[in-house]
């Protein structure tokens, strides 16, 4: 299956690289994608060399071109970035932003036309298949808008729709989510270190073990904490574990670090905003 659209991805960073390896894979070919940045030449070459997309320094010209615009740049590029294109974004072309935070009436007041933006927060393993994407649609968009942005990010994994009010919380759930997977990993790898097993076992154990517990949490219809008490026996060795993890704190740190990141995402979106207005 394949679509003739062509798309310019406006940032090139992990985000942007993560779509562009499962777009590729699927749905589009490598020549149906421009890539362009704010300045980083290497990194435009690397992208173009490991995916063999398109690649252009001159944004206004990527723009122009396609048919779907990725606002894929850094949160301090934002401004700057979207006004840098806005003379060249036309009405009848769809905008996909990625951008953590970022209203989408922020970018229809900064680009200063009625255009559709379909807001995503699709997380980076995007690059295997297997992002977890939340999409909402702004005030211009329509269905219409929203069945291309699905097709498109059904190709790097499973979509949902959501208000646009909840994205700060998809954010940092499941946009963030991977980070605090890895960071869990980190310290298994750590704490098997220190057990003595060695790297490479280790690895296979931890991963492994990941990839099963997540499969049983897909095809079980039992709650989490049936499945954690189905392996706790009394007296035994997880039990044991678990008493450290809640000496810990470990769910209230877990539930703390989502809350904290769903903050920082309105902080984001408001500071945004209060640059949105200084730029007027």
């Amino acid at each position: 299956m394949t679509n003739t659209k062509t798309i310019a991805f406006i940032g090139a960073g992990s985000m942007a690289e993560a779509l562009i390896a499962g777009m590729t894979k699927t749905l589009y070919k490598p020549e149906q994608i421009i890539v362009t940045n704010r300045s980083n030449q290497e990194r435009l070459e690397y992208i173009q060399n490991t995916y063999h997309v398109r690649v252009e320094t001159d944004k206004e010209k990527a723009v122009k071109e396609a048919d779907i615009i990725i606002l894929a740049m850094k949160p301090k590029d934002v401004v700057e970035g979207i006004t840098s294109i806005a003379q060249a974004i036309g009405k009848h072309q769809l905008i996909i932003s990625v951008l953590a935070g970022v209203a989408t009436e922020t970018i229809i007041s900064l680009i200063g036309k009625n255009v559709a933006i379909v807001r995503a927060m699709p997380n980076t393993s995007a690059a295997i298949g297997q992002s977890a994407t939340a999409l909402a649609l702004g005030r211009y968009a329509n269905n219409k808008h929203l069945a291309i942005a699905k097709d498109l990010f059904r190709t790097v994994g499973v979509v949902t729709v959501v208000p646009e009010e909840d994205l700060h919380a998809v954010t940092a759930l499941s946009g963030s989510g991977p980070a605090y997977i890895y960071y869990m990993v980190e310290a298994m790898e750590k704490a098997a270190k220190e057990i003595g097993l060695e790297q490479s076992v280790a690895k296979d154990l931890i991963l492994q073990t990941i990839t099963g517990a997540a499969e049983m949490l897909k095809s079980s219809a039992k709650h989490p904490s049936i499945l954690r008490k189905e392996v706790t026996s009394p007296g035994g060795t997880t039990e044991a574990g678990i008493k450290m993890l809640e000496e810990y704190r470990y769910q209230e740190a877990v539930i703390s670090c989502i809350k904290q990141a769903t903050k920082r995402s309105i902080e984001l979106g408001q500071s945004l905003l209060q640059l949105v207005k200084t730029h007027r």
